[in-house]
């Protein structure tokens, strides 16, 4: 985004801001602009009406709206004022600079900010037309950098999208696996939807249309205070939403985050541009390579996550045949019932990873980290050992200490399992929903636990792999106790719990690891270790999608966010063995080699041989001669 071309010439028709490589066109008289290329293509008019609804009222643009033209020495802003329903005054700010447009809210008055739109919005026109406008879309194709269920990076541009942190395996919410993602998207002209082309270099040559306009979300994390943002499309326009949800107070004056759009060549651009934009302003320093520590030699090592050997386990182990077969063969694009939950977590324990690992080294397989999956505890939120399954679980850290492994703990983000009610959001009834890492309480109770887990005097762990950070509080209605901080809601309350767990680590054990799927530039300072997360099988037309495609194309999107933090790529769950075989292969090429099955693969029943063992063996061996 960066550049140095700004220039503005105004006449009786309309005022025309020209930057590197886009041209922003205000007719006279008009709320809208006109973004386009440099060769004069529009992508998009930007409906400049913006909603910023309150808990308790809904706001409405209305009457004529006032223009004004700014320059600001290195930049020019077209500001639009207009009548609100909600608020003392509201404006909306497109800031034009050399290398891209930025669009802000302002509002003064106060109140609880609830849905934010921008680019899109409620009003009253003098006209008389009424409802909600939306800018238009110019574009065909857009990227979205998470996983989702179907597997759509790239989606038609009348397709919705939404990231953040909120979201389960339930229909229309299966889209928070990196959460939170990149807070990015892009605009193709293209028809292309393949997965693969989300890894295409810019395929334009010079003088040719830009290919993709991006659009990202610039604000520090402490302010965003929101649990998602969507793209939003209907027929042929667009917006976006910010949800708040009430738990963000407006005194006297509040500014939204800002949407930045600038051209650029290719979809992932869209994700560095968004990291580049962090870096300059200060709101993602531990976002590129400069300056970083160097991560600790053991923090590559190949690791052994026993949750896939759980999940077959399970299966393998139930009496009935007939069930067994039902879990095993299920596929929700072929049967919407499921079968019974399996009582996977159940089979964490020290007696099964014994067995596991002890296959392992007979077949020549030395795992450098070992990660014990759900659930050694007995209770999510207290983290207190279930000594039932896990008996002495100190001493066995220790054996593994003593075969030169470290061990990692799997850690459930947000779980209120034995917390006091008090230390937890809450419902209108009072009933825990999830941990609330705003007050303060909770964050010295979840640090002492974290001591315990990795320090000497407890069960000396050396970091912890997080889980279902995607299980963030959701409701106007949910409230937290009085202790709970300002702007601890959504996205920051995220990173506010993440930055508690990783600084009471590092104080334990300075090496420690983190492992979480935060994807997000300015998490890079919570987290030390990118996973890739649970795997999907089919696109929207129910074609299966190659695991080890997905997983690159995945790989890709995190090293554009994160460029200094290693990856784990996972490997559950599995559709079959061939897919399993065809990604060991390519999980030493994207990062950290992670084995999750040893006898079998769950969804499919298939065995794994002392062949297949020996190719992990072959790839780990090839991977570690690289690394030295």
């Amino acid at each position: 985004m960066s550049g140095g071309r700004l220039s503005i010439a105004t006449d009786a028709a309309a005022t025309v801001i020209t930057g590197d490589r886009y041209r922003l066109t205000m007719p006279a008289g008009s709320a809208d602009a006109y973004l386009a290329d440099a060769e004069g293509t529009v992508w998009t008019r930007l409906m400049l009406t913006t909603s910023v609804d309150r808990a308790d009222a809904v706001d409405e643009r209305y009457g004529r709206a006032d223009i004004a033209i700014r320059d600001a020495g290195h930049f020019f802003e077209l500001i639009v004022t207009q009548a609100s329903s909600a608020w003392r005054a509201e404006r909306t700010v497109l800031e034009c600079r050399p290398g891209d447009v930025r669009v802000r809210v302002e509002v003064e008055g106060s109140g609880r900010v609830s849905d934010v739109t921008l680019l899109g919005g409620r009003a009253i026109l003098p006209s008389g037309a009424a409802g909600v406008f939306r800018s238009s879309i110019g574009f065909r194709t857009v990227f979205v950098p998470t996983p989702t269920r179907p597997v759509a990076f790239l989606r038609p541009s009348s397709a919705p999208a939404q990231l953040g942190v909120v979201g389960d395996a339930d229909p229309g919410r299966l889209n928070a696996i990196f959460s939170p993602p990149p807070l990015c998207f892009g605009f193709g002209r293209a028809d292309e939807l393949a997965t693969e082309a989300v890894l295409a270099e810019a395929s334009v040559t010079a003088g040719e249309p830009e290919q993709w306009l991006a659009a990202h979300l610039a604000a520090p994390v402490e302010e965003c205070g929101f649990t998602t943002l969507g793209y939003e499309p209907l027929d042929g326009g667009y917006l976006f939403r910010l949800r708040y949800e009430g738990h963000t107070t407006a005194r006297d004056r509040w500014v939204s985050p800002e949407i930045v759009l600038h051209p650029v060549d290719a979809p992932l651009d869209t994700v560095t541009g968004l990291r580049d934009d962090l870096v300059a302003r200060g709101w993602a320093r531990s976002a590129t390579r400069d300056g970083a520590d160097a991560a600790p030699a053991w923090w590559q090592e190949p690791l052994f996550c026993g949750w896939g050997a759980q999940c077959a386990a399970a299966i393998a182990d139930w009496p009935d045949p007939a069930e067994a077969a039902a879990a095993r063969g299920w596929d929700p694009w072929l049967n919407p019932v499921r079968p019974p939950k399996l009582p996977t977590s159940a089979l964490s324990s020290r007696a099964r990873y014994d067995d596991w690992l002890e296959l392992l080294e007979r077949n020549g397989l030395e795992p450098g980290t070992v990660v014990i999956d759900d659930r050694w505890q007995k209770s999510y939120g207290l983290n207190d050992v279930d000594e039932s399954q896990w008996p002495d679980l100190k001493g066995w850290i220790a054996q593994q200490h003593a075969r030169g492994r470290r061990v990692l703990l799997w850690f459930k983000a947000w779980a209120p399992d034995g917390l006091p009610a008090e230390l937890c959001i809450r419902t209108a009834a009072g009933e825990p929903v999830c941990a609330d890492p705003g007050n303060p309480e909770y964050r010295a109770l979840l640090a002492e636990q974290v001591r315990w887990m990795l320090g000497p005097d407890g069960l000396g762990a050396d970091g912890f792999k997080v889980d279902f950070t995607q299980r963030g509080p959701s409701g106007v209605s949910l409230q937290g106790s009085p202790a709970t901080g300002e702007g601890h809601w959504g996205i920051a309350a995220l990173h506010t719990l993440l930055g508690t767990l990783r600084a009471a680590a590092k104080e334990a054990k300075p090496d420690a690891m983190i492992i979480a799927h935060a994807m997000h530039p300015a998490f890079g300072d919570v987290e030390d270790v990118l996973r890739l997360n649970d795997m999907q099988e089919r696109d929207e037309s129910g074609r299966l999608v190659p695991i080890a495609l997905q997983a690159t194309v995945r790989a890709a999107i995190a090293r554009a966010a994160l460029p200094r933090h290693p990856i784990d790529t996972d490997q559950w769950p599995m559709p079959n063995h061939a897919e399993w075989a065809a990604y060991v292969d390519v999980q030493p090429e994207l990062g950290i080699p992670a084995l999750y099955y040893v006898d079998s693969i769950d969804n499919s029943g298939e065995s794994i041989t002392a062949g297949d063992l020996e190719q992990v063996a072959r790839s780990w061996r090839e991977y570690r001669a690289r690394a030295r």
